[in-house]
Formats: structure tokens, C-alpha cells, sequence
């Protein structure tokens, strides 16, 4: 029990009485206070007492655990403050960002487009003319023949029609990348995105994220404190983002505007025909469909290839495919004479627009070579020849005297030419191969007979995709332009070129019969050994038999290797 000292008050105070302090280790008020003899007992560890008087075992006083609680509800409402302030700073990054994000694929709806730029960089240049000194020079250079289909486009891409996605599918050269940048150029880009697509899913993201403006969330402050996780690594993860900050800004941009966005895919063909090919074209195609059922986004497909139109059909209903093809002959006789007279002062004869028109056609890419050449002839015969070469690097046929190890390019080769000879023989069983207003008349045959004369049903699409043969959308295939159909003609005209063919085809037949062909060795026959082999019902029970046996092989005058008569 604890020990207290008295403590007398002196009476001058007025009040006398006995208080029961507790002691303390030398504390300066205690000395101050107390002159008598020392204390019997100063316990360093002092006790507490009771609340009546009497001590007890050790206990803390209530000032302490008061501000023991105190302390902690300090550190409590401190630590609270601090998150409280980190998770409103990072929910605000978080609204800025996402608003950041729209803001940016608004802008890039805005006039104005990368591809226009580029496009006024290409017309700026030069055309390889003699002009006059201070003679405004053309904006229109490589654009200087207006199609019929030229209004349709203007109109798809003004926003005007709506309600459906477009395929544009032609071959290449037709015009059909100018018809879009000319359209673009007409309202300025306003509302429109156009980028070129590409094999590989990785490219085409980061395209489609510059058409848009678009950094799939990797200048995110926050991906400083967080690891790329697996849903992030996909390609086509990224793009389905894209297409859903590119839904929001059009679901905006219908209610201020009222007129949907224009998406351009140029150059579809060059996806893979695999399964990511598909994949990222099935994608493309669900948006596109939805969208032009809201009408809130117009999706435009441009492709050289027949194989697009034909994994697109299986699931459109909302699809639009124009075919753009060559040029009638007298819009391309009239828009080489236009050039020619207004960049090189030359008027052109009709004889020698006939000529042109005959050697290339109405291809819109081949008429701007010839349009800007010197000398219009001999850019035809080197379109020609050019095309004639690119066909027999492709597809020349070796004859009899082929290796077998190149059997499967040579299949590959005499389809091709077996093709081309079965045009070559269409066109001159045709009544009519020229029209004074359509021009050239390409012979053609049906895709499903296209496989049959060939027998392969595979080498099709990628004769179509190097340009030799072309299937139009009304699956029809005939000769990629004049200037190829002209080559096969050259080719098939040759001396000896049905015999060649003929052997070759008759080599590969052999080569694959002897490898389907099979030897057996059978062994033991000699000595009287023999060989039986039987046949069984389905009961186990022998039914026929054939033996081998080995005979001594005979003289010429009748006698075996052992001498003796047989």
C-alpha cells in the first residue's frame, strides 16, 4: 500500500486540514511546499489508489488512455483525410481523362484531314507539261476525269444517305481511293476519318488510333502505377475500344448535328484471309450494321478483291456494294484529249485516241500514264509489255522435261494458263468483243465454271489478288484489264504453245501418279519358298487364295539354270 505523507497547512490560510497527497520522485512543488523530515517512503513506482482511499494493484489514470485515444483518432482522421483527398484527385484525373479522350476524336471529325494534306501535297507538283509563264497549274491533276459514280460517293460521304454501309470493290486503278479523297475534299474532311488497313492487327490499330485520334489509354497517367495485363496485349481487344469512344462521339454528334460519321477503311483486301483476318472483318461488319441501323456512323469499304465481298455477304443486310470499273470509251477519249490539249497544246487525232483506247482500255491508272507521256504509243507498248512479263514471271509452264520438286508451283501455273487459254477461245467464239460507246468487251466466264475448267477450286482468289484474272461482284471472271488480256493473247499465239502446255500437264500427272504408285518387295521366294495370299469371308472361312512362287528362269534353248528339260 502506498505510503502519504501529512501536510500541515498553516493557519494563516484560515483552514486547517489534513490533505493525502501521493509522492513523487523529488518533484520540485513537493520541496517548495514541504520543509519537515524525510518521507519514510518514496517508491519510485508509485501505486494508484482507488477511488476510496485505499490502494490497490497497479492502474492507469484516465488522462492517459484519454489521450492514447485521442492520438489515435488523429491518425485515423489523418490517414481517412489522405486517401479521401488521393481518391478524389484520382477520380477527377479519371472524368478528365475520359472527357480528354472525346474531346480528341471530336477534333479529329473537325475540318480538315491528314490525307487531304497529303493528297493537296501530291496535286501540287508539277505536271511534266510546258506551261506558260504565269499559267495557274490545275488542282485537279490527278483527278482530271469525273465519273459517273463521282454524285453516289459525294452524297454517301456528305452524310447525305444513310441508313447502310458501302463496299466499294473494283480493280486496281479504277479510281475508286480518288472518288473518296475528291469527296473528302468537297466538305473539307468535316466528319470523316479515313486510313489505309494492313495485314497485320497491330498496324491496323495504331492507324485506325491516328484516324481517330485515338492513344487506347496509354498516355493514362495512370498505367505509371499499373502492369499491362493480358486483356490489354490483344489487337482487336484495342480496336473494339476504339469503336466504342468512336460510338459515343456519334451518338453526340447526331443530336448537334444530326447528319452520322464517315469511316473509311481503304485497301481491305490487304487483311489475311485467316482467322484474324476474318475476325477483325466481322468486327468492322457488326459495328457498320449497327451503326447504320441508329444511322450514326456510315462505314465505307474499299477493296480490289472479290474474296472480301464474299465473306461480307454472308452476313449483310444493310450492305451497299458498288463495282467501279474502267472508264467508257468516249469518257476516256474525251478526258486524253481534254489533257493533251490543255497541258501539251496538242491536239490528239481520233485515230490515235482509237489507238490508245485499244491498247490499255478505259483503266483510269493507265490512261493518266499515257496522258502525261511524250510519246502516247510507246507508253501503251510498255504498259503491255510490263503486264505480258508480270504474267509469265507469275505463270509460265516448264513442259515435259520439268523437275518434280517444282510440281506444285507448275499446279499452280497451268490452272492459270489453262484459264487463259479457255478466254483466249471464249473471246474468239464471241459475236461482239468491241462496243462503239461501251468499248472493249472482256470475255468472261461464271466463278463456279471458272473453278471447273481449272479443276482447283483454291487458285482463284489469289490469282485474283495478284491482278492477273478479276471476279466482279456479279461473280463473273474474265482477264484483270485490256492490257493482261492483251498478254494473254501474245502468250496463247505463240508457236507450240497447246503442245506445251498439253506436255506439261501430262508431266504432272505423271509425277503425281508415280507418287501415288507403291512397290512391294517380296523376299524369300527362292529355295521353294512361297507366299499365299488369302481371302476371307466373313466367318474367317478361306474363300480364295493366290500363291507366289518362285520358277527357275529358262535357257534360251528350253533348258532351267540346272540343266534339265522343263
Amino acid at each position: 500500500m502506498r505510503q502519504y505523507a501529512p501536510l500541515r497547512i498553516p493557519r494563516s490560510i484560515g483552514v486547517q486540514r489534513r490533505i493525502a497527497i501521493r509522492t513523487r520522485p523529488h518533484p520540485i512543488w513537493s520541496r517548495a511546499l514541504y520543509n519537515g523530515p524525510p518521507l519514510p517512503n518514496t517508491d519510485p513506482n508509485p501505486v494508484s489508489q482507488d477511488e476510496d482511499g485505499e490502494g490497490g494493484g497497479p492502474k492507469k489514470s484516465k488522462t492517459d488512455w484519454k489521450g492514447t485515444a485521442f492520438k489515435m483518432f488523429e491518425s485515423a482522421m489523418t490517414t481517412l483525410a489522405s486517401i479521401s483527398v488521393l481518391g478524389l484527385i484520382g477520380y477527377s484525373y479519371t472524368r478528365y481523362y475520359k472527357h480528354l479522350v472525346l474531346e480528341k476524336m471530336e477534333n479529329a471529325f473537325k475540318p480538315g484531314d491528314p490525307v487531304l494534306e497529303l493528297a493537296e501535297l501530291s496535286k501540287s507538283m508539277k505536271p511534266p507539261t510546258n506551261l506558260q509563264r504565269g499559267e495557274k497549274t490545275d488542282a485537279e491533276v490527278d483527278h482530271w476525269v469525273i465519273r459517273d459514280e463521282q454524285p453516289d460517293i459525294d452524297d454517301i460521304v456528305s452524310g447525305k444517305e444513310g441508313g447502310h454501309y458501302h463496299l466499294l470493290i473494283g480493280e486496281k486503278g479504277t479510281g475508286k481511293s480518288s472518288m473518296l479523297i475528291d469527296a473528302m475534299h468537297k466538305i473539307d474532311g468535316e466528319g470523316c476519318a479515313m486510313f489505309e488497313a494492313h495485314a497485320d492487327l497491330e498496324i491496323f490499330r495504331v492507324r485506325l488510333g491516328k484516324a481517330l485520334d485515338f492513344e487506347y489509354h496509354e498516355d493514362n497517367i495512370g498505367s505509371l502505377f499499373s502492369i499491362r495485363g493480358p486483356r490489354d496485349a490483344s489487337a482487336l481487344l484495342d480496336i473494339e475500344r476504339a469503336f466504342n469512344k468512336l460510338e459515343k462521339v456519334a451518338l453526340k454528334r447526331r443530336k448537334l448535328v444530326g447528319r452520322p460519321l464517315i469511316l473509311i477503311v481503304n485497301s481491305v483486301h490487304l487483311l489475311r484471309d485467316d482467322d484474324d483476318g476474318r475476325d477483325l472483318l466481322e468486327l468492322i461488319q457488326q459495328r457498320a450494321e449497327q451503326w447504320a441501323a441508329s444511322n450514326l456512323c456510315t462505314v465505307i469499304l474499299n477493296s480490289d478483291d472479290y474474296w472480301v465481298y464474299e465473306r461480307l455477304k454472308n452476313l449483310a443486310t444493310r450492305m451497299r456494294v458498288t463495282p467501279v470499273g474502267d472508264l467508257p470509251k468516249h469518257i476516256a477519249i474525251n478526258a486524253l484529249k481534254n489533257y493533251r490539249r490543255k497541258y501539251f497544246q496538242q491536239e490528239a487525232t481520233e485515230r490515235d485516241l482509237e489507238e490508245v483506247y485499244d491498247m490499255v482500255g478505259g483503266r483510269l491508272t493507265f490512261l493518266n500514264r499515257v496522258a502525261k507521256a511524250e510519246d502516247m504509243r510507246q507508253s501503251c507498248e510498255t504498259i503491255n509489255e510490263v503486264e505480258r512479263t508480270w504474267f509469265l514471271n507469275k505463270c509460265w509452264i516448264l513442259g515435259e522435261e520439268m523437275d518434280d520438286d517444282v510440281m506444285d508451283q507448275q499446279k499452280y501455273a497451268s490452272a492459270a494458263m489453262v484459264m487463259a487459254k479457255a478466254l483466249v477461245d471464249r473471246e474468239n467464239n464471241m459475236d461482239k468483243t468491241y462496243d462503239d460507246k461501251r468499248g472493249h468487251i472482256l470475255p468472261s466466264v461464271p466463278l463456279h465454271e471458272a473453278r471447273q475448267i481449272m479443276t482447283r477450286a483454291d487458285f482463284i482468289q489469289s490469282y485474283d489478288h495478284i491482278n492477273i484474272f478479276a471476279i466482279d461482284s456479279n461473280a463473273m471472271v474474265r482477264a484483270d484489264s485490256v492490257p493482261m488480256q492483251n498478254a494473254f493473247r501474245t502468250v496463247c499465239a505463240q508457236p507450240g504453245f497447246a503442245a506445251h502446255l498439253e506436255a506439261t500437264l501430262e508431266r504432272i500427272s505423271a509425277i503425281e501418279s508415280l507418287g501415288r504408285t507403291r512397290e512391294l518387295t517380296i523376299k524369300d521366294l527362292w529355295n521353294g519358298g512361297s507366299y499365299a495370299v488369302v481371302q476371307k469371308d466373313r466367318k474367317g472361312l478361306v474363300v480364295g487364295e493366290v500363291c507366289f512362287e518362285a520358277r527357275p528362269r529358262e535357257d534360251k534353248d528350253g533348258e532351267g539354270e540346272d540343266g534339265g528339260k522343263d
